[in-house]
């Protein structure tokens, strides 16, 4: 693996967090006469020993892994139980209220801030897959369809828009 610069600190990487060698995109539907040609990428983690990020190489474009993602969080009734039980819990705990803000990245398709908002507690949703923001915005989840990183976190701290949660 070669090193890489990292995202945080600027620092070349190269040491290894772990390796777990070479495997195909995640929620990747194929069709049979694909499944002897799927491609596979090394998810090889690099830890950077200034900022401790651990961190992969990029092999293939955020656009091309989520522009139609497989999975919505709510088709699982224990993980949206879940959901509810940690909205209670974090409400309670660090006292939200409608003056608050939680914004929650790789947001899905809105299945944790919906309770959020349930109990009047403003949200942001940041979710690079379309399709499955899509149906967040649908649910009347803000939603910002975009791949998080440096500039994203820059233009939400300029425009005010930083979390309690």
């Amino acid at each position: 693996m070669k090193s890489i610069k990292c995202r945080i600190c600027s620092k070349k990487i190269d040491k290894t967090f772990v390796d777990l060698g070479h495997t195909p995109l995640s929620n990747s539907y194929l069709k049979k006469n694909m499944i002897n040609k799927e491609k596979k990428f090394p998810l090889h983690a690099l830890i950077c020993t200034k900022c401790m990020l651990v961190q992969l190489g990029e092999f293939e474009s955020p656009k091309n892994i989520f522009s139609d993602y497989a999975y919505f969080s709510s088709y699982s009734k224990t993980w949206l139980k879940h959901a509810e039980e940690y909205v209670k819990k974090m409400k309670k705990r660090f006292d939200l209220d409608s003056d608050n803000l939680v914004i929650e990245i790789a947001s899905n398709d809105g299945y944790l801030l919906q309770y959020f908002k349930k109990c009047k507690i403003p949200v942001l949703g940041i979710e690079p897959a379309e399709n499955v923001a899509k149906i967040a915005k649908k649910r009347k989840i803000p939603t910002i369809t975009k791949f998080f990183g440096t500039k994203l976190a820059k233009e939400l701290c300029k425009s005010g828009k930083q979390p309690d949660l």
